[in-house]
């Protein structure tokens, strides 16, 4: 015997709409097995004595829905081993219903047909219904599994499978991450029925109106404030286009990538200022002027023809992916030691660096501040073997540099130039301590400068307030304002 499974849609509205193939064959099926019998169609049905097999039940036996979608789907195939199947869901099959897509899906695998009728999808309905001509774009979105990176806030936004006051609280939620709490959405019951209802709410009181119903759809309009607009990414986007564009700002269009280096600079290392505060409000603006660098030179490059801010996203996440095989493969580490490996392992693969290179140095960037180069060059030098094992040796060299640092110092001006370069030595030495330490130096002289400027401003301000000028303090007066500002913690 062929076995096959007939999957048929129950439309969006009642019996009077439903085409009269369906009808026929629903009629006509025997027995039918139903997703729901919530539907006015079925209703209608059960008064010329129709009889079906419903699974309501399934949805309470479990936590998930695609757990109950899983055995709808399961018992559907066992039964086509012994008898032609007729299926039945609310709307159209391939519109919007999971338990279709796992019989697609698994059919096959069973040598089981899957046969789809026909039925008017919701759809329609509610197009008709909100009187909304979907060519101005729309989504239609699972409300079970519902992201705030899905949601286009510009576009109708249709969100289906809100089944019950759960669902409608989930979905409202991940909407209020885009949203205004007050943003008006509607609740659509029956569309294209006689039970139709069409309700409008503001979106915190969504799980409140929504009751248990199988036909329910929520409908977001799209968004025309700007000032909502202004959290997604297009919208800023579009400023920067716009910055650069005929009737822009003449500062922006005169930029170039060239240009643009000091203020990348210098935005960064106001990020790990904010970072060492520990405001997180300047944090999240210092982030800010970062990703303006950032998008600023992707709009010269989209400007120029080169590349866009697109090519920069897609090269960043076909990177992230290839160089994290222990997430989206199948490779396995025990610590972040073993991650840092196979992230080195993976760039040289990249950038053909599996032959010898002149140097094992060359990759270490002459554009880093000579703190920071100073740190990778003796990280890179560590990794062959170029390094002592323990603190102890480094600190000798330390005090080995700084010995040779005051020879030079008390033979004169004429040795300078040595002295000069004993100084060097000596701060390369101490980066070597950083290191055993996992200081970062670059940041640890950051805050050091911070905190110097911090103690400073307090000795000004003290001066200030005693009426004299600096040239009236001596070092001592002075130097004890600063032990005040170190004893405030400044």
């Amino acid at each position: 015997m062929e076995k096959t499974i007939e999957i048929l849609g129950l439309g969006a509205g009642d019996l009077d709409q439903l085409p009269l193939g369906v009808y026929k064959k629903l009629k006509n099926s025997g027995h039918l097995y139903l997703r729901t019998k919530e539907h006015p169609v079925i209703a209608d049905l059960e008064k010329e004595g129709l009889q079906y097999t419903s699974f309501d039940s399934i949805y309470e036996k479990h936590d998930q829905f695609e757990a109950v979608y899983e055995e709808i789907a399961s018992v559907l195939l066992e039964k086509a081993d012994t008898e032609k199947v007729i299926y039945a869901v609310p709307g159209h099959p391939l519109v919007a219903e999971r338990t279709v897509q796992l019989l697609l899906n698994y059919g096959p695998e069973k040598d089981v047909e899957i046969l789809v009728g026909g039925g008017q999808s919701f759809l329609d309905a509610i197009f008709q219904a909100l009187k909304i001509d979907p060519v101005d774009g729309f989504q239609l979105l699972d409300g079970t599994d519902l992201q705030p990176s899905n949601l286009q806030i510009t576009q109708h936004i249709f969100i289906s499978q809100v089944y019950d006051q759960f669902v409608a609280s989930e979905v409202k939620l991940t909407l209020m991450e885009r949203l205004p709490d007050d943003y008006t959405v509607y609740i659509v019951t029956a569309a294209g029925s006689s039970e139709e209802e069409i309700t409008a709410v503001p979106l915190y009181e969504l799980d409140h109106k929504v009751s248990l119903n199988n036909l329910t759809s929520i409908y977001v309009p799209p968004v025309k404030d700007e000032q909502i607009r202004l959290q997604e990414f297009t919208k800023l986007r579009e400023i920067i286009a716009q910055l650069r564009g005929p009737n822009g700002c003449p500062w922006d269009k005169e930029q170039t990538h060239e240009s643009l280096n000091k203020y990348l600079i210098e935005e960064s290392y106001e990020v790990i200022d904010a970072v060492n505060s520990g405001d997180l409000d300047h944090l999240v603006e210092e982030l800010g002027d970062v990703l303006l660098q950032v998008l600023l030179n992707a709009q010269i490059g989209e400007d120029e023809g080169y590349f866009s801010i697109d090519d920069v996203i897609k090269v960043l996440s076909e990177k992230m992916i290839r160089r994290h095989p222990h997430v989206f493969g199948t490779v396995k580490v025990e610590n972040s030691d073993e991650v840092l490996a196979n992230w080195q392992e993976i760039k040289n693969q990249e950038k053909g660096e599996t032959k010898p290179e002149k140097s094992l140095l060359d990759g270490v960037s002459f554009a880093l501040p000579n703190l920071l180069r100073a740190y990778e060059l003796q990280k890179k030098a560590a990794k062959v073997g170029f390094d002592w094992k323990e603190i102890g040796p480094a600190l000798e060299k330390v005090k080995e540099e700084l010995q040779e640092f005051e020879e030079e110092l008390v033979k004169g001006e004429s040795f300078i130039s040595l002295a000069r370069q004993e100084y060097g030595d000596l701060l390369f030495a101490f980066v070597n301590i950083a290191r055993f330490l996992k200081i970062q130096p670059e940041e640890a002289l950051f805050a050091t400068n911070e905190k110097f400027v911090r103690r400073f401003k307090f000795i000004e301000e003290k001066v200030s307030q005693s009426g004299k000028g600096f040239e009236e303090y001596s070092l001592e007066q002075l130097d004890k304002y600063w032990d005040e500002a170190k004893a405030k913690g400044l």
